[in-house]
């Protein structure tokens, strides 16, 4: 749950500024020392650290003031990407943060255009980071944000769009860390239940047998090494009254992958409970974009699964058939991602939406190639994919497009089976996969996100956290464009 969001569109008045105990300050760049907030301790602690003002566009300064409350200053330059903006303004309110506070008060200074900008980022970056995410420590003086005040900026409408881009980031991010027994792909049902109830989505389940009946021979290749049979694709609905375009977002959904029979080592299994992190993507977005009731519609698909070893589980040179007829040669049990979005979008094809967007955390390849600053993404056209660069820029999701040329294909050829799964080399495998999943989109415009920023060490952007959400941002701004 993000913090309550208080706006006011007035500064606050000395009486209110008394009565804070944690203050951040946001201007921008080029603002007089003068008109910021308590100007006059801010002079005095920027002459001790022999700093000027200026430099508050590059990071920010804190200090205490003679009655105990703690304020940061900062100045944002709104020429720098949004990425860079939210970036600075992270590491200002993380400051603040770090003492746990119920309440924090944001006071803007800037008028029209640049005022309410610095207060959407502001508001943005506090109530993103103001939660806690679910741990299990006996003490711990982790507490979440209860208030924001806000003042200034013309803050008076309630920032509608700004409480749906961060309550769907923290979404994301709350179930991504869950522990692996505690998100099971039946617990997740029960989860996805629960919130369709809630927000008034439909909701179809395709389970285990079902699709075994279907022919989704791919899906059910890496769920038949589950002992439990509560594998499934699950679809919720999203009809906002007026909307023309339907769009599909897809998540990958994995909610431990050990590698089935061609093992990972321990050094690369940990951690892989949030190898269903592009589910939660596609889900975070669907939440962000219902509770900013945009006109768009969407079919959220997401497959839900484990990837096991047992005597059960599929193998290497095994062939199986996908739903929509291919038949696929096995050469790497742990090339899960892609034989579960197979099928999975196969069945959201076949439903005919305008676009497709799909989210995984597919292949180590991505993260040699861009590390975990930038996620990669193929596109159909090249329309696509500047629409989806420029939402990245808007958002402050950087991410970077790759090749998808027909000639790849060549490298999955197989002797025995209509494609290989992927290849031993390992070379390209990013852009393999890419290839590979292109053949269940049928003629759909189609987007695939491979989220190699998932997770970054000391946070990104605007997230403090290393598991930092990234793709929900960018699938609203995306869903925003259409």
């Amino acid at each position: 749950m993000i913090a309550k969001l208080q706006t006011q569109a007035a500064l606050p008045s000395g009486s209110e500024l008394a009565r804070t105990r944690h203050l951040l300050v946001v201007a921008p760049v080029g603002t007089a020392q003068s008109a910021l907030p308590m100007a006059a301790v801010l002079a005095r602690t920027l002459s001790r650290r022999g700093k000027k003002i200026a430099e508050l566009a590059k990071a920010p300064v804190s200090a205490e003031t003679p009655e105990g409350a703690l304020v940061v200053w900062v100045t944002p330059d709104l020429k720098q990407s949004a990425f860079e903006q939210q970036t600075l303004l992270r590491k200002a309110v993380t400051v603040l943060l770090g003492e746990y506070p119920d309440e924090l008060t944001i006071v803007v200074v800037g008028a029209a255009a640049a005022g309410r900008a610095l207060a959407e980022l502001a508001a943005y970056v506090a109530s993103v980071n103001g939660v806690t995410l679910p741990q299990h420590k006996k003490k711990t003086e982790a507490k979440p944000l209860r208030t924001i005040r806000l003042f200034g900026g013309g803050a008076a409408d309630g920032f509608a769009q700004v409480r749906a881009a961060a309550a769907g980031n923290v979404l994301c991010r709350e179930l991504t860390v869950l522990p692996p027994n505690e998100l099971t792909p039946g617990l997740y049902r029960k989860r996805l239940h629960a919130l369709a109830q809630e927000h008034g989505w439909g909701r179809e389940e395709y389970d285990f047998k079902k699709l075994k009946r279907m022919g989704a021979g791919a899906f059910c290749a890496v769920a038949q090494g589950s002992d439990e049979r509560d594998a499934a694709i699950v679809r919720l609905r999203y009809r906002p009254r007026g909307a023309q375009q339907t769009v599909a977002l897809v998540g990958k959904g994995i909610c431990f992958d050990t590698g089935g029979h061609n093992l990972k080592p321990a050094r690369y299994m940990n951690g892989m409970h949030e190898d269903m992190n592009g589910s939660a993507v596609a889900l975070g977005i669907l939440a962000a974009a219902t509770a900013a009731k945009l006109k768009v519609n969407i079919d959220c698909w997401l497959a839900l699964a484990q990837n096991h070893l047992s005597p059960r589980a599929y193998k290497q040179n095994d062939i199986v058939t996908a739903l929509n007829g291919t038949t696929i040669e096995i050469v790497h049990t742990d090339a899960e991602g892609r034989m579960v979005l197979a099928d999975t979008l196969t069945l959201a094809a076949r439903a005919k939406p305008d676009v497709m967007v799909d989210f995984a955390t597919l292949t180590g390849s991505m993260h040699v190639a861009l590390g975990n600053r930038y996620s990669g993404i193929f596109a159909t056209n090249d329309a696509l994919v500047q629409q989806a660069i420029a939402a990245g820029r808007a958002a402050g999701e950087r991410i970077c497009a790759f090749p998808m040329d027909e000639d790849y294909d060549s490298a999955l050829d197989s002797a025995v089976a209509d494609v290989k799964q992927c290849t031993l080399d390992g070379e390209a495998d990013h852009i393999l996969a890419a290839r590979l999943l292109q053949r269940f989109t049928g003629k759909t415009p189609w987007i695939h996100m491979d989220l190699s920023a998932h997770s970054c060490k000391g946070g990104l952007g605007a997230v403090a956290t290393d598991c930092n959400g990234f793709g929900v941002a960018w699938g609203t701004e995306f869903l925003r464009s259409l």
